[in-house]
């Protein structure tokens, strides 16, 4: 009986992560749609995807990383 149960439990899990593959997969398309959008009024995608990037970390680790990125622009006579 246990076997039946646990079967259809990963049935359960397997299912709800196929759900929320396809979920994900239509809010790429959308983040997609809105760069392509971004992209026809002029703006670079590229530095809007650093933009997005830097947002989501936190202010300590975005500082720390700036200031690395200066530390070796320095080193390598780009500053």
């Amino acid at each position: 009986m246990s076997d039946v149960i646990a079967a259809e439990q990963l049935r359960l899990f397997i299912e709800r992560i196929e759900r929320l593959e396809e979920e994900k997969k239509g809010i790429a398309d959308d983040i997609k749609d809105v760069y392509a959008e971004a992209k026809s009024n002029g703006y670079d995608v590229k530095t809007m995807r650093a933009i997005v990037r830097l947002r989501r970390m936190e202010k300590h680790h975005r500082d720390e990383a700036e200031a690395l990125l200066e530390t070796y622009k320095a080193a390598l006579g780009l500053a």
